[in-house]
This record gives C-alpha cells, sequence and structure tokens, in this order.
C-alpha cells in the first residue's frame, strides 16, 4: 500500500462554530475551502472540517488528541487569551521535558500545543 497523503478529518456538531474556532482563535491558515468545507495548515499536516455528514447521534467522542507542536508555548498561551480562548491546561514544563499547554475546541477535542527544547532528545538526531 502507497499512503499519498493524509489529514485529519472532523465532522463537528456546529461547523461554523467550529470554522470560528480554528480559522479566527486558533488562527490556522486556510490551506483549501470547498462547498462545504474547510481545510487548514497544520504544521505538516492538515486539518479538515466538513460541514457535511454530520456525527451519528450517539458517537463516541474523538478518541486522541491533536499535537500541535510550536516554537514558543508560552507566547501561543498569550496569544490564545487575548483572542479570548479558554485555555484547559496552562503551559508548563512535564516531567519528560516537553513543554505543553492545553486547549479545546467546540467539541472538546483536546489541542495540545508542545515546545520541544533544544535540549530534548526529540531534537537530536539519531544517526548520531
Amino acid at each position: 500500500m502507497e499512503i499519498l497523503a493524509s489529514r485529519v478529518l472532523f465532522r463537528p456538531a456546529d461547523y461554523e462554530r467550529s470554522l470560528a474556532f480554528y480559522r479566527d482563535d486558533v488562527g490556522l491558515a486556510v490551506a483549501r475551502e470547498y462547498g462545504s468545507g474547510t481545510v487548514f495548515y497544520a504544521g505538516q499536516s492538515l486539518i479538515e472540517l466538513a460541514g457535511h455528514g454530520r456525527p451519528s447521534a450517539g458517537a463516541p467522542p474523538f478518541p486522541g488528541a491533536l499535537w500541535l507542536q510550536v516554537r514558543d508555548v508560552y507566547a501561543t498561551q498569550a496569544e490564545l487569551e487575548h483572542r479570548g480562548v479558554a485555555i484547559a491546561r496552562a503551559a508548563a514544563e512535564e516531567p519528560w521535558g516537553l513543554h505543553e499547554m492545553h486547549v479545546e475546541d467546540p467539541d472538546g477535542v483536546t489541542l495540545i500545543f508542545v515546545q520541544v527544547p533544544e535540549t530534548h532528545p526529540l531534537r537530536r538526531d539519531p544517526r548520531n
């Protein structure tokens, strides 16, 4: 099998509310819009909000979270607070060495904003 592309697809309960959250509150750039949906750039990935195919009644919540790496999680938190976004968990250094901050989208999906410090193993070249 050859995977040519991938993205996370959400079917929000309220498309317009989620569109405003990702576009205006979080500030993601729009990659493209189509008749009933919007695709956002998210680093090396894409996030698509589909305004069609509403979630099934009683569907389980999104089982995971979005991991979004930023250069400075503390500046990101200040920017989001300035835009009126509620911070679910304030930026802090975790025991595993990453600096993380949590926000929830209108449907309860957790967005984990992560700063990877220069000295963290994720920054090391494993070939050395």
